[in-house]
């Protein structure tokens, strides 16, 4: 199992599975995101997706003999999400740890993250904020994902150099493999059968 940067050919895939999943696809570009592939059967395991937010904010700086303004943008982890058949593996773990590796690259000393799963990502250090303590242009995006996609989504942060992985999802994330999805047991019920009138075998309710 690995973590590869997400490609042009991904995109179809990737807005399928966020449609399943219920996840948010707000200006969706495919190379904001990570997917999860298990190395022997090629299979996509899981993604996730580090979106940049630029600000008005931001840093006087020197160009040439005069100042300028620059926007610091901001990131935000978002858009986590494993397939059923490869949950509990640390397929998700893996997922996050390659996003927080991009926003360092990228320069981010913060990650900032909005979710109604905080309990989930302070296993790798995010702490919960006030949504006071968010960027402006990230709490107008809380409002929004609150109404679309995340009603209990709050508010968390994450400095990038206090990332920690657990070694159990380490370990697991070394071990994954393909779980077989067992459907769930179909009852009369589900067709709109009353078991307790209905005599079978052939009963047709006449």
């Amino acid at each position: 199992m690995y973590v590869r940067d997400a490609k042009n050919r991904d995109e179809v895939w990737l807005l399928d599975r966020i449609e399943e999943m219920g996840l948010d696809d707000t200006a969706f570009r495919s190379r904001d995101y990570v997917i999860a592939v298990d190395e022997d059967s090629s299979s996509k395991a899981g993604f996730g997706r580090i979106r940049l937010h630029a600000t008005d904010e931001g840093d006087r700086k020197q160009s040439g003999r005069r100042e300028v303004e620059v926007a610091e943008d901001v990131c935000e982890l978002t858009s986590i999400g494993v397939l059923e058949s490869w949950r509990e593996q640390g397929v998700g773990a893996h997922v996050v740890e390659r996003l927080i590796e991009y926003a360092r690259d990228k320069g981010f000393e913060t990650v900032y993250a909005l979710t109604d799963r905080g309990g989930y990502l302070a296993q790798f250090g995010f702490t919960a904020i006030s949504e006071d303590d968010l960027p402006p242009v990230l709490q107008e995006r809380l409002s929004e994902k609150r109404e679309e996609t995340a009603p209990k989504a709050k508010p968390m942060k994450l400095r990038v150099g206090q990332f920690r992985m657990p070694d159990r999802l380490r370990e697991r994330f070394k071990q994954a493999a393909k779980a077989e999805v067992v459907p769930d047991e179909v009852s009369p019920e589900d067709f709109g059968i009353d078991s307790e009138k209905a005599t079978y075998k052939y009963d047709t309710g006449s």
